[in-house]
Order: C-alpha cells, then sequence, then structure tokens
C-alpha cells in the first residue's frame, strides 16, 4: 500500500476545506492512512507531516506497521497527548483549524480536547475526507477483496453440507466459521446470519438455537475478513419442495439482483441501481416486503459508502467495490435475499463472487 501517497492526497484536501490539521480517530481510516492496526491510535495530520500518537502496549506494533507517519507514546490518553503536542507549537498557523471526525468522537471527547487546546487550535467537525477517499479502491485492495470473496465462497460449500431438517441454525453457522479459521481466515466479517423457516423473514437473522424445519428457506449470510479486507456473501437455498409461490418469490429476487447489477457502471448514481431492484420487485409485487438499500459499499469494513439507496446521489466510479443484495421478506412466513460483491469497471462491472444463483433444493 502506498501511505504516503494516501497522506499526501488528504493533506492537499485541508487547505480546500479551509483546515491546517485533521485528528483521525476512527479505527479503519488510521489503518488506511498510515498501515497501524491496534486498538488505540489517533492520527495527527498537517502540512508538516503525519504523527501517530498510541499507547505503550503498541510500541513495537507500531514500529513494525507504521509507515509515513512518526509514532509518538502517549503515557496519558491519547487525546490528551495531541492536545500536549498541540500546546508545545507543533504547527504553523498562529491559530490553527483542527477537523476531527464527527463520527468517531464522542461528545465528551470533543470537549476534554476543545478545552485542552482553548486559545491555541480552533476545532470544526470535518467532512468525511478519508471515507470519500476509500470509497475508490486501488488494484492492491481490490486484490484483497477478491480473494476474501473467493475465501468466503467456500464457506457455502459447508452450509450446503450441514443443513439439514432438524439441525440447529448455530451449528451450520460454528462448522462455516470454523472452515473459515482452518483456511486461514483473520475473522468473520460480520456475525454469520442462518435463518431458516420463518426467521428467513428476519434481515438479519443472526444464527439461533433454532432447529431447521422439514421445509422452507434458509438465508445465509456470511463473509470473511483476509489482510483487513472483508468479503460478504448471501445464498437462500430451500429445504424440502419449494411451492409455486415460494419458487416465485426466489425468481422475483434473482431477477431484481441481476436487474441491479446490470445497471452497474460508471456515471451511474447509487439511487439508480437501487431503483433498478425495485422496479423489478414492485412489478412482482414484492416491492412492500424489499425493506432494506440495495447495497453498500464493502472493504476494510464491511459496510462503507457508497450505500445503494434511493436518494443517494453519489455517481458509480471505476474502483468501488459495492454489494448488489435486494431481498423480499413476508413477515412471519418468508424471506429471500441474494448478494454478490462486485467492482465497477471503466465500462461496466465484474462481479467477483463466483457461483450460480440458481435456487438449490436440500
Amino acid at each position: 500500500m502506498d501511505y504516503a501517497a494516501r497522506q499526501r492526497r488528504l493533506q492537499g484536501a485541508l487547505s480546500d476545506h479551509k483546515l491546517d490539521l485533521f485528528l483521525v480517530t476512527h479505527l479503519p481510516n488510521i489503518r488506511y492512512l498510515c498501515g497501524f492496526t491496534g486498538s488505540a491510535a489517533a492520527l495527527l495530520i498537517g502540512d508538516r507531516g503525519t504523527t501517530l500518537f498510541t499507547d505503550g502496549r503498541y510500541i513495537a506494533q507500531a514500529r513494525a506497521e507504521v509507515q509515513g507517519a512518526r509514532i509518538v507514546i502517549a503515557r496519558k490518553a491519547l487525546l490528551a497527548a495531541v492536545a500536549e503536542w498541540l500546546a508545545a507549537g507543533r504547527r504553523t498557523a498562529a491559530r490553527p483549524i483542527l477537523g476531527i471526525e464527527p463520527e468517531s468522537i464522542s461528545a465528551g471527547m470533543r470537549d476534554r480536547l476543545a478545552s485542552a487546546v482553548r486559545g491555541r487550535v480552533r476545532l470544526r467537525f470535518a467532512a468525511p475526507l478519508v471515507e470519500q477517499a476509500r470509497m475508490v479502491k486501488d488494484p492492491t485492495e481490490v486484490g484483497h477483496i477478491r480473494r476474501a470473496v473467493e475465501a468466503g465462497a467456500d464457506l457455502f460449500r459447508v452450509a450446503l453440507q450441514r443443513i439439514r431438517p432438524g439441525v440447529r441454525e448455530v451449528e451450520v453457522a460454528a462448522a462455516m466459521e470454523f472452515e473459515a479459521r482452518q483456511a486461514g481466515a483473520e475473522g468473520m466479517a460480520f456475525p454469520t446470519i442462518v435463518a431458516s423457516g420463518k426467521r428467513s423473514a428476519i434481515v438479519h437473522g443472526r444464527a439461533s438455537q433454532a432447529a431447521i424445519p422439514h421445509r422452507g428457506f434458509v438465508v445465509c449470510d456470511f463473509g470473511v475478513i483476509l489482510a483487513g479486507y472483508c468479503s460478504d456473501r448471501t445464498r437462500t437455498v430451500h429445504v424440502g419442495r419449494a411451492s409455486r409461490p415460494e419458487r416465485q418469490m426466489y425468481e422475483a429476487v434473482q431477477e431484481a439482483q441481476q436487474a441491479a447489477i446490470a445497471a452497474v457502471r460508471p456515471g451511474v448514481t447509487a439511487a439508480e441501481v437501487d431503483a433498478a431492484a425495485r422496479r423489478v420487485l414492485r412489478r412482482r409485487k414484492l416491492a412492500c416486503y424489499f425493506t432494506h438499500s440495495t447495497g453498500h459499499g464493502l472493504g476494510l469494513e464491511i459496510h462503507e459508502a457508497p450505500r445503494l439507496a434511493a436518494s443517494q446521489t453519489q455517481k458509480l466510479e471505476p474502483g468501488m467495490v459495492i454489494t448488489v443484495e435486494p431481498g423480499a421478506y413476508i413477515p412471519g412466513k418468508r424471506g429471500v435475499r441474494i448478494e454478490d460483491v462486485v467492482v465497477v469497471t471503466s465500462s461496466g462491472c465484474e462481479v467477483l463472487t463466483p457461483g450460480d444463483k440458481e435456487l438449490i433444493v436440500i
């Protein structure tokens, strides 16, 4: 990863936002900018360079991981160490404006920082500058995501072996997660979802103690982390013979997903991709049962910008990696979701998720 280039781009954006300094406190953003993966850090960026603040637990790790930044090992709370650093005059402007990330700093933290730097530095909530940069992945990042997607795809084979009437959902999830670790995954990207029968209508139905019924849909939503990057995949299978309404529901969601993927290309807005899926489900009289967005960005976090939803004006660009995952959920009856990971290319998109999506009956 070219961390120095990422830092330079952020430094170049500060003046456009009338900022002299930028304090990064969201850990995935810190990892993106300098490579540090510890659980306690703050990164201060300005025209004089980049400084990472962490504590004594991470001396060796910071020295091994951090690129393009000086390292300060704090002997007090990290924000207090940042304030002390600023108060010591390590800045260029007389009373510089410090941008802070509103989504990752609490009101109490902000107040303590403001009190510590009062009269020396002005604080301002900043735009999501790092998140905006992270939307477009470089080839190395796409490669990491591709490998995570491939590793995650192997888990569906395990699910198909384990899904049987009477088997508990948590047993299926446990087998999938064990396989992921055996294959070298750093962890799961999120708690594995295995939702069967009536529970398939729960959008985020995490695996429970419920036994898989003799008939009905089973929604499996899962992903792994490799090299820090996430994968995300959903497949829906049916236990026992599927009725005509069940097959029609599955086919409608499958058609909606194909329509959304076909709409993905540079210059199209996130809302237009979402609308492509909803038009199909509206025609199939299922639009009222599609209760979430069509997809989301994917990378160092399982949910990143852009969000594929109505009113989202963000235009897609080559290098963006997104999920496409329409669904339909009839409360108390059944639910279906199909999800793939897609990378936007210069001429359209590439589906990274392997495997077909025809209904599998167990």
